[in-house]
């Protein structure tokens, strides 16, 4: 089995301080590995970064056959918690017949700032609508209302997960190893870099008006381009690296560093993973990866808040620099 490589360095003082290593892979339109980076066969559990794969069911289903492209920007959303972000899951909801309490995805304290200080103000409390994965589990409600279904929707032997662990395995062309309980509750299904990859190059060749699933993937991944601002929110790499793309990339990040991208134009799908879990590793990474394939400018600011960067301490001294490993992308 390969190790991870180097993405990125971190310099301080003329000194090598930090290193992330990490595996990725670059897939061509027929799934197949075009590029890749340490070991494309690691096994990793792909976080929030697969929500466009989970959200398949909902399309395929009709049951969202409706939903605008805002809303699938949320259904396949990590946000902050911001106003934009908690009353279209409220209004989602209520259209629905349902509420808060039906959400089983847990509170969380906004990262949206100006709702945090709302909170703080008012004396109110957070609730699962300012959870990053409330769209997520909306899109789960509105499929689990289309199905029937009982309402603990996100334990694994619930109608929804076994569609979605269908879909999953489908998509990356691989038999999951099993399952670990995401933060938000809900069942993730593990599988290899290079099976992320080929999910993702599913979806940037899936074609509008196609057969169901192509359909819908072409949906999900249109939705996200469109409504950057749903999928993260201000201050993210997700929604600043999207609009610096000019709505023609979608770009997930999940958690314990994991990245990927979906490149209709040149039908291209991306995964990364970066072993120690840091987040900073990964934007670089992912940013890296986007120049080299040359949808992403190396001189936008977005770009250069996130790849090849200068620290600068609280009294706006540099301090040192992260950038790209040699020899990575």
């Amino acid at each position: 089995m390969a190790q991870p490589v180097a993405f990125a360095e971190l310099w301080r003082g003329g000194q090598l301080e930090s290193t992330h290593l990490g595996h990725a892979v670059i897939c061509g339109a027929d799934g197949s590995v075009e590029a890749a980076w340490g070991d494309p066969n690691a096994i990793i559990f792909p976080r929030s970064s697969c929500k466009m794969v989970q959200a398949l069911p909902l399309m395929e289903s009709g049951a969202g056959r409706n939903l605008t492209q805002k809303q699938l920007g949320l259904v396949c959303a990590s946000h902050n918690g911001a106003a934009i972000h908690t009353e279209a899951v409220a209004a989602w909801l209520a259209d629905l017949g349902l509420g808060e309490a039906d959400l089983r995805c847990g509170i969380q304290e906004p990262a949206d700032r100006p709702e945090r200080n709302r909170l703080i103000k008012t004396d109110e409390s957070p609730c699962q609508y300012h959870n990053n994965c409330s769209g997520k589990h909306a899109g789960f409600l509105m499929l689990n209302k289309h199905m029937g279904g009982h309402s603990e929707y996100v334990e694994a032997d619930h109608p929804i997960q076994i569609a979605i662990r269908n879909s999953f395995e489908e998509v990356t062309g691989e038999t999951s190893r099993g399952y670990g309980i995401d933060g938000c509750s809900a069942p993730n299904y593990s599988t290899s870099v290079h099976g992320l990859a080929r999910a993702m190059a599913f979806f940037a060749t899936a074609k509008e008006g196609g057969d169901a699933r192509q359909d819908a993937a072409y949906k999900l991944s249109r939705g996200m381009m469109a409504f950057p601002e749903m999928v993260a929110g201000e201050g993210r790499a997700c929604t600043e690296l999207m609009r610096a793309m000019g709505g023609k990339v979608a770009i997930k990040t999940g958690a314990e560093a994991v990245f990927v991208a979906i490149i209709p134009e040149l039908q291209k799908g991306i995964a990364l993973k970066v072993t120690d879990g840091g987040t900073r590793g990964a934007e670089l990474a992912i940013c890296a990866l986007l120049v080299k394939l040359g949808v992403l400018d190396p001189e936008h600011p977005a770009t250069r808040k996130y790849l090849n960067t200068v620290d600068r301490n609280r009294r706006n001294i540099e301090t040192g620099t992260l950038r790209a490993a040699p020899g990575f992308a």
